[in-house]
């Protein structure tokens, strides 16, 4: 697995403000109604890690989450997870768009 420390500064552009306020407590998991494989905690590793293609290998992931704000609601660092997967969103969405007009 290859890492990008720098990753959180070009999370910054997508709206990203708190990618370090989480400390992996799974609260956000237990909380949100999909159930799916850790989601969205482990989406949030990856962006701290700055593990860009596990993000990239299945971008579909970024799609499941419904925005419910639960996970925002009940995070007790105030870490807003549900924001860092629209950024998540928004990065992916920029870099298939610039792949596209190669």
């Amino acid at each position: 697995m290859a890492v990008t420390p720098e990753f959180f500064e070009q999370l910054e552009r997508f709206g990203v403000a708190k990618t370090f306020e989480c400390f992996n407590c799974g609260t956000c998991a237990a909380i949100c109604p999909l159930v799916y494989e850790h989601f969205p905690r482990k989406l949030i590793r990856y962006a701290q890690l700055g593990a860009l293609d596990r993000i990239l290998e299945n971008p579909k992931e970024l799609w499941r989450c419904l925005h419910c704000g639960l996970c925002t609601q009940t995070c007790p660092r105030e870490a807003n997870p549900g924001e860092l997967i629209l950024g998540l969103r928004r990065f992916v969405v920029d870099r298939w768009r610039r792949s596209q007009h190669v």
